[in-house]
């Protein structure tokens, strides 16, 4: 059974740009597409409602409001299966739970939140916290860089061997017969009095450094399937500076952008850290948050 794209909808401009994002991701992997609205509607109507023989009024705002997400998706891509649900539940309850059975949750940025100008809304960050499967986040507005068609960028952590987020970016790359832009940021050493008064030993710090952080990179890629994927053009970037700022810089014009996160043993959720925060934030494509529990989805 083919586990489906899953789009979080609410009719906001926001949740238009993701479900496009979404239906594409579905049509180009040739899995179905199923459409998500999450209301409260029925704990609050419920007591009205048993005594009226018509359907509650948010009910049928929210099966029209799906259903019109329905017909422009498969105006958009007339091949998908399309499937719509409403759940009268929390949001991050809704799309938590269907993360149990999705390839994939995608969702904007921001939706019909009470804050309209928070960069990142509540929804969002909960569910890349919380999710069982990877977690696209599309950014509310367009780039102010065209993105190039089929360039994928990860950003490769310090762990050691396979990455979860360097397998799902091969993936991504794959399917649009694209790039992969792998980069290892890496930070400079600390300069202390006897680094400042001798700059050769400075030097060889940073040169060890960098040269570590190449073997560090290359160690992952050589866990990924490349051969298996011949139509992906690798690029290898390893930078010097803080993390955050190296993958906002290399996202500029990119089709996605990968991180990873891991299971927090002490929560019942993920640990994004600062980077993840940074990229949901204020990267300028949509984000990929794949879960450490992804390599084991798939078998690795």
């Amino acid at each position: 059974m083919e586990l489906p794209v899953v789009v979080g909808v609410d009719g906001s401009e926001g949740s238009l740009r993701a479900l496009d994002w979404a239906a594409a991701e579905a049509a180009r992997s040739a899995l179905p597409l199923r459409l998500v609205h999450a209301s409260l509607w029925e704990r609050y109507e419920s007591a009205g409602s048993a005594a009226d023989s018509e359907r509650p009024s948010e009910q049928v705002l929210a099966e029209n409001l799906v259903a019109e997400a329905r017909d422009h998706a498969q105006r958009l891509h007339p091949e998908l299966s399309v499937e719509t649900s409403v759940e009268p539940e929390d949001p991050v309850a809704a799309l938590v739970g269907a993360s149990h059975t999705a390839a994939l949750v995608v969702l904007g940025s921001r939706g019909r939140g009470r804050i309209a100008g928070m960069l990142l809304g509540s929804v969002s960050l909960s569910l890349a916290n919380r999710s069982h499967c990877p977690v696209v986040v599309v950014p509310a507005s367009k780039p102010d860089t065209p993105p190039t068609s089929g360039r994928v960028v990860v950003g490769i952590g310090s762990a050691p061997g396979p990455q979860a987020a360097a397998v799902f970016a091969l993936e991504e790359a794959a399917s649009r017969h694209g790039e992969l832009v792998a980069v290892r940021s890496w930070r400079s050493p600390a300069h202390g009095s006897m680094a400042m008064s001798h700059p050769l030993l400075t030097g060889s710090a940073t040169a060890a450094h960098h040269h570590e952080a190449e073997e560090h990179l290359e160690d992952v890629l050589e866990t990924l399937d490349l051969a298996g994927s011949p139509e992906v053009t690798l690029h290898k970037s390893v930078v010097q500076g803080p993390a955050h700022q190296k993958l906002l810089e290399a996202s500029a014009g990119a089709d996605l952008l990968v991180v990873g996160s891991r299971r927090d043993s002490g929560r019942l959720g993920l640990h994004l850290g600062p980077v993840n925060h940074a990229m949901l934030h204020y990267a300028p494509c949509p984000v990929a948050v794949v879960p450490d529990t992804y390599l084991e989805s798939r078998g690795a």
